[in-house]
């Protein structure tokens, strides 16, 4: 049997103090499609994960290119 971790989970306060990025700039590139497969928790709040992560990073670096 193969024993999976937990998914870390990210709410958007930790993604936007670590990337130093507005809330706004976040939820704009969820909205223009950018970011998908954004998730909620119970609440309809935004979850982020670790794939969320990576594609963060590339918008990013493709904006700095």
């Amino acid at each position: 049997m193969v024993k999976r971790k937990n998914p870390r989970i990210y709410k958007t306060k930790e993604i936007c103090d670590r990337f130093d990025i507005s809330r706004a700039t976040l939820f704009r590139w969820e909205s223009e499609g950018l970011l998908a497969g954004v998730g909620r928790d119970w609440r309809g709040w935004r979850v982020y994960n670790d794939n969320n992560l990576k594609v963060i990073e590339k918008i990013i670096r493709g904006k700095s290119a």
